[in-house]
Parts: C-alpha cells; structure tokens; sequence
C-alpha cells in the first residue's frame, strides 16, 4: 500500500479532457487520482461561463506532482530536457508533460515549494470562498518566503481537502478484553506492549506524545518538556513495526493489534476488513490538507488573463457548497468548507460522526504540523535518532 503522502484513489490514471477546441489555451489541472469526483469535473466544465477549455490529469501520488514542480522548473531554468521522464510516471511516457496551471499538493511538501521558488502565491482577493475558510485552513498557507506560517506572509494555496492522524484496531481481538482504544494514552497500556504498528515519521511519533502530554505537536523546545523521553521509550516498547507505507499489513494479519496512520490509507481498506475498526483520538490529532497550488513555471499563468481567472474559478468551484460536499461523499476525505456548516444541514451520511468527519470539539483540538526553524527540528530529530528505532 502506499502512505497518506502518496495515496492512490481509484483506478488507473485516465486523461480526462476538455472540449477539443484547439484555437484556444486550454485550462490545465494536475490532480490526485480519487480526489476529485468525476463529475465535478463535467458540472464545471458545464458551468464554466467562458467556454474555455479545460484538461484535467490524475496522477497516482502527490510525490508525482512535487516531481513534476521540479521538473517544469529545471526545465524552464534550461537545466533539464523535456524528452528525459521518470518511468514512474507511466501516462506521459517519455516525455515531461507541459507545466500546469493548478496542481495538487499536500501541505508537508507546501515549505519546500515556497523555498525552492517551485510555486507562486494566490490572490486570495480574486476568490470569492476564501473568506469562508476556517481560520486554522487559512492560517496554514499563509506563510513568509521561507515557508513558514507566517499571518504577514503571502497566500501560497488553497485547502480543498483535509483530513486526519488515526488509531486503527482489531476489534475481534479487543473482545477478550473490557476497553478499545479512544486516545493517544491507549497506546501505552500494557495489553499493547509489541503489538502496535506505526507510521515511521519523527513528528508524528513525537507529536502524538507531547499530544498525550497535552501539548502541542509543534512544540518549539522539547528539552523542556522533562518526561518526554521517558514516555517516549516507554512507546517504543510498545511498537512492533515502523513503516510509513506498510503500516496496515502487520494488523490485517494480527501480527499488532492497533496501527496508528493516517486516515486515507485507513480509511478504504477496513472498507475491505470489517474486523477492522478506526477512531480519532479525543484529545486531538494531526491534520492534513491537499491545496490547489500555481507552479512558478506556468507560463500562461502570468501572460494569459483568462486561464488566470479560469484557475481562480476552479478554486472557487471546489469551494461551493455542492461541490464541497459532493467531494465529502465520494472521496476518503472532508472538504474544509463544511467546518462551517451546520451538521443537520448536511447530507445524512455527513451529519453524524464518524472518524472521516469527526465531532467538532476532536477537530478544534487538534492542528497542523507546521515547519519548524531548523534548530527545533533538529531537537526532534536527534530524540528520534536516540531511541533507536
């Protein structure tokens, strides 16, 4: 399987084209595979007021896409050759696709992007949802030139998706016992000792503990927090195998009992596991989102107005309240939109609970995993290092 970072949804990989007017610049959009509904994609195309055309690419991971911002940008500097393609990317064949004017990108690659000047900030004034995010999405990509958060920094993408950090379980194998796992505290019972699987990532590991500890996943000086190592190696007791794209097998097979990852790996798969259960930690969790971001070597982003706006009213499309929820419904994952909204309002399978869309007071407890200044991570690093995993 692969990790959340990487996650294929669906099928394969299907080119899916705008009209064939070939006298006009198409819109060009490079999306995960899953992400979007297919018929989102024909509604837009439907209502898009211009006529223009538009042409949108899956691809299998968002790896790709942070590949391919490189690539287009090696490309445009003169340093790269257009014919020389990775062979992981099958649908292109040998060939570098052309840059694209909005790509898919998850937020833990969004700081390496601004830095490495791979994509250029949004105007948030020319979309009309922006202000209807929630604080906590805005807050996440509005960053400073060296990719930090950053409230007087520019608007580098925008959320159109999100979702969480979770605990999966055995739920045949809890029978024999009185308690299932609700929090991060859970993972340090001794009924759990060699039997967790884990994904192998320092700030998850580390976060959900300073998390148990009550504080927050982006701590700043771990030094301080004076039981954070030895509550740390008492976890690593605890877990049996680290993996962050073969964390689920160890527990589909019992070999754990619990695997802690995030919610779209999770997620499909019990779908296929009925012994299989999920619950988002009450304290809080990590969360993630997937953005629509401009690359900087998009050359008709600056020169042709009219894909310009075209991309804007994608955005914005994304963020309408159909289309917000219709991406709830039929993907592995929430739009942020619906923060918002009121559950009653929603369709049924959004208005209860559930570890997709968890209660509010879960979500108001729980944020993102910000970039840290590289001496706090390097903290984190080195403890990772000293527990030796």
């Amino acid at each position: 399987m692969l990790d959340r970072r990487s996650f294929l949804l669906g099928s394969g990989a299907i080119l899916l084209a705008g009209c064939s007017d070939r006298t006009r610049e198409a819109l060009k959009v490079q999306l995960l595979n899953g992400s979007i509904p297919r018929q989102l994609i024909g509604e837009f195309r439907s209502t898009s007021a211009s006529g223009q055309p538009a042409k949108f690419t899956p691809i299998a991971q968002l790896a790709d896409n942070f590949k391919l911002l490189q690539d287009w940008q090696q490309i445009a500097k003169g340093e790269k050759s257009i014919s020389r393609f990775p062979k992981w990317v099958p649908f292109v064949g040998n060939r570098i696709p052309p840059s694209a004017n909005l790509v898919t990108l998850g937020d833990t690659w969004l700081a390496e992007a601004i830095r490495d000047r791979l994509i250029q900030p949004l105007k948030p004034s020319q979309l009309k949802g922006w202000q209807n995010l929630p604080e906590s999405f805005t807050q996440v990509v509005t960053r400073n030139k060296a990719g930090f958060v950053d409230k007087k920094g520019e608007v580098w993408g925008a959320p159109y998706r999100w979702g969480t950090t979770v605990i999966a379980y055995n739920h045949e194998v809890f029978k024999n016992l009185d308690w299932t796992p609700q929090d991060w505290e859970d993972l340090w019972r001794e009924e759990l000792h060699d039997r967790i699987s884990i994904i192998q990532q320092p700030r998850e590991i580390i976060g959900l503990t300073l998390k148990k500890l009550g504080h927050s996943y982006n701590t700043k000086d771990l030094k301080a927090i004076t039981n954070l190592r030895s509550e740390l190696e008492a976890l690593v007791k605890q877990i049996k195998f680290y993996s962050s794209t073969n964390y689920l097998q160890p527990l589909i097979l019992k070999d754990t009992w619990v695997a802690v990852g995030w919610s779209t790996d999770i997620l499909p798969t019990i779908k296929h596991y009925p012994q299989l259960k999920v619950v988002v930690p009450k304290s809080g969790t990590s969360l993630w989102c997937d953005l629509w971001v401009k690359p900087e070597s998009t050359n008709n982003n600056n020169n042709n107005n009219t894909i310009s706006l075209l991309s804007d009213r994608w955005i914005d499309f994304c963020w309408q309240d159909r289309s917000a929820q219709k991406i709830s419904l039929f993907s592995d994952a929430v739009s942020p939109m619906l923060l918002k909204a009121k559950r009653s309002d929603l369709p049924q399978p959004l208005q209860e609970n559930s570890p997709r869309f968890p209660d509010r007071a879960i979500i108001d407890k729980s944020e993102f995993i910000e970039p840290l200044p590289q001496p706090v991570l390097a903290q984190y690093q080195e403890l990772f290092a000293e527990l030796k995993i």
